[in-house]
């Protein structure tokens, strides 16, 4: 992974620039926090019980990516992001680490979704909805919430880039 620019949002912008870059901030963020680490930092386990990773994430921030964007949003009938038939009971949303994959397939899977993502976003309105759990959500609401997601996963970062090699802050 190269480094990553953080721009900061603007201050005073519309909505939909506003959420938009709101979202972009925080996914370079959890791509600052797992910069200049081998495969192997970004396998390790935060702390038992849980196996939660940083690969882990990225790989779960793919799906969700997938998820909302064109699962939801589209309607488009995608597979998992990394492989292998979804599970119906007890779905991982992608945190579970093949062997053969590597950080780098990971990211740039990421990446791909991303991009993915910011193109269907593109061709609607906020207000544009699609059918969910027996009722409308709209583009704003996914916004608001994926902003939600990666501000979580970004803290999550935060702390397991901290317990791999003592890094804090950005």
């Amino acid at each position: 992974m190269t480094h990553t620019e953080r721009p900061m949002p603007p201050l005073n912008a519309d909505e939909r620039t506003n959420l938009a870059s709101w979202l972009d901030f925080y996914r370079a963020t959890v791509a600052v926090k797992c910069e200049g680490l081998a495969d192997e930092q970004v396998r390790e386990a935060s702390a038992a019980p849980s196996a939660l990773t940083l690969m882990g994430l990225v790989q779960h921030l793919t799906e969700v990516e997938r998820n909302w964007f064109r699962r939801v949003l589209t309607g488009e009938d995608v597979p998992p992001s990394h492989g292998g038939p979804a599970k119906t009971e007890g779905h991982d949303g992608g945190f579970e680490l093949s062997e053969g994959e590597t950080f780098a397939g990971a990211c740039a899977r990421w990446q791909e979704e991303i991009a993915v993502s910011r193109a269907n976003c593109a061709a609607r309105s906020m207000e544009d909805t699609t059918p969910f759990m027996g009722g409308e959500v709209s583009l704003r609401w996914i916004y608001t919430h994926m902003i939600g997601e990666y501000a979580r996963h970004s803290g999550h970062a935060d702390l397991l880039r901290e317990r791999i090699d003592g890094s804090t802050g950005v």
